[in-house]
């Protein structure tokens, strides 16, 4: 990987047309339904995503910014690590640490999807330069508390604000369809399911990739 990154870095890229091509904010699930096993599968595996070469790498050329989010029932959504300016790999692997050793904030309140699309929206006026405003959250259940996230179809498109989701069918097998009708939006907006959370890992790597190697292209 070292060698990679090496390479990749010393590599002539055309400049993207703005300073930060993406801003991603990670929203993850902390409900009740996830225990403290599922909760470590979820950031462990999400920070071994971030590092992924490829992943890295686009994150590093796009100067993206990336945000963590914890959330669960009303009024329980914490952005628990800020945004942080991804200019180096050095900067990813210390973000990747930072999700990895993130600790929980919440552990037995309901799921407010919602409410922590809402929340997550508000801090993208602090990124106004990045090119694309994508919020990635994952869940295991449907949203039970709450305003509901399909309300916030309409002012997530007007704010430019794309919504992609990993749907973790461990006891919900129905979820992905949920999550496509009532949560993500966007232009190219998309679920990607895992069966449970032990396939979450794996799966939350396909969609980083998916999410950032698109730079400004039409998500396919």
């Amino acid at each position: 990987m070292t060698l990679f990154r090496t390479i990749a870095a010393c590599v002539c890229l055309s400049p993207p047309a703005y300073a930060c091509d993406l801003a991603l904010a990670l929203a993850v699930d902390v409900s009740g339904s996830v225990d403290s096993t599922e909760y470590r599968i979820q950031m462990d595996g999400l920070a071994a995503g971030l590092r992924d070469p490829i992943v890295s790498e686009a994150l590093v050329r796009g100067q993206a910014r990336v945000m963590l989010v914890q959330w669960t029932g009303s009024s329980r959504q914490k952005v628990t690590v800020p945004w942080t300016r991804i200019d180096s790999f050095e900067a990813i692997d210390q973000f990747a640490d930072r999700v990895g050793n993130d600790p929980r904030v919440w552990r037995n309140f309901s799921t407010a999807i919602g409410e922590a699309l809402e929340t997550t929206m508000a801090y993208f006026d602090e990124v106004a330069d990045c090119e694309r405003h994508l919020i990635d959250i994952s869940g295991d259940g449907v949203s039970n508390e709450g305003i509901e996230p399909s309300e916030l179809h309409r002012i997530l498109r007007t704010r430019g604000v794309t919504v992609n989701a990993i749907a973790i069918e461990e006891t919900e097998p129905d979820l992905t369809a949920y999550f496509f009708e009532n949560v993500i939006v966007g232009e190219g907006a998309f679920v990607v399911s895992a069966s449970g959370f032990a396939d979450y890992p794996e799966r939350i790597r396909k969609k980083l990739l998916r999410e950032v190697t698109q730079q400004t292209a039409e998500l396919k």
